[in-house]
């Protein structure tokens, strides 16, 4: 009788211990610790349709002379413009692109005065170009080399005495080539900053008439410009930044 009571007592006691243990797991349910979270590195496409503006300055490239006789040319000079253009992005490190830019120049007079009284001036009012560029990029970075066509807005005349006459080149230097080279940096998503250099060729000159002109010889036409520029990129390819 006594056995039984013991064992009647050791049973009871293992049975109410398992009924605790029971209670206290549905009162604390367990949790399992979340992995740390891993966060994908930052991707970026510099694929789209941009829009942006710049300013800058103009430095004219060439001292111009006629056969010894001296210009007066104010080669250092303002400017600022707009630019608009398609990049592609063809691989993580390659991007090709097409680009449109005007800029305005400030107060460039081109003069000559010669001894037979009459005297040239050109008022350089902007250049443009049309360009194509090609460009390493490493994520939000990219340098690049660009090169095309050049335009030249030029407001030319020849006077004696205040007088307008006529004239006439061999080249109105309106057209000509331009190469160039840059950085830009994608530091939000849509947005860029750049800085460039671009050489702007427009080519020799010379009057065929008033034929009195003729004898002096040509002069060559020529920028050097150096540009800062930020840029709204419409982001086609996709969004600047990945989600993580």
């Amino acid at each position: 009788m006594k056995k039984f009571l013991l064992a009647t007592v050791a049973a009871a006691v293992v049975a109410l211990g398992a009924t605790a243990q029971a209670a206290d797991l549905g009162a604390r349910p367990y949790y399992q610790k979340a992995p740390a979270p891993v966060y994908a590195a930052p991707l970026y496409n510099w694929t789209g349709f941009y829009i942006g503006g710049h300013l800058g300055g103009v430095f004219s490239g060439s001292d111009n002379t006629f056969n010894g006789l001296a210009l007066t040319d104010s080669s250092a000079r303002f400017m600022g413009g707009v630019q608009a253009g398609y990049d592609w992005q063809l691989s993580t490190n390659w991007v090709i692109g097409l680009e449109g830019q005007y800029s305005w120049v400030g107060s460039h007079q081109l003069n000559a005065i010669f001894p037979n009284g009459l005297v040239y001036n050109n008022n350089q009012r902007g250049i443009a170009s049309v360009t194509g560029r090609v460009g390493y990029t490493w994520g939000p970075g990219l340098i690049y080399v660009k090169g095309g066509y050049a335009y030249s807005d030029n407001n030319e005349s020849v006077t004696s005495g205040g007088v307008p006459v006529a004239f006439t080149l061999s080249d109105n230097h309106s057209n000509g080539w331009t190469v160039g080279a840059g950085a830009e940096y994608m530091f939000a998503p849509s947005w860029s900053a750049k800085v460039e250099y671009q050489y702007y060729d427009f080519g020799d000159s010379r009057f065929t008439s008033p034929a009195s002109l003729a004898p002096f010889g040509s002069f060559h036409n020529d920028e050097h410009t150096v540009k800062a520029g930020l840029n709204y990129r419409f982001n086609l390819g996709g969004s600047a930044v990945a989600p993580y």
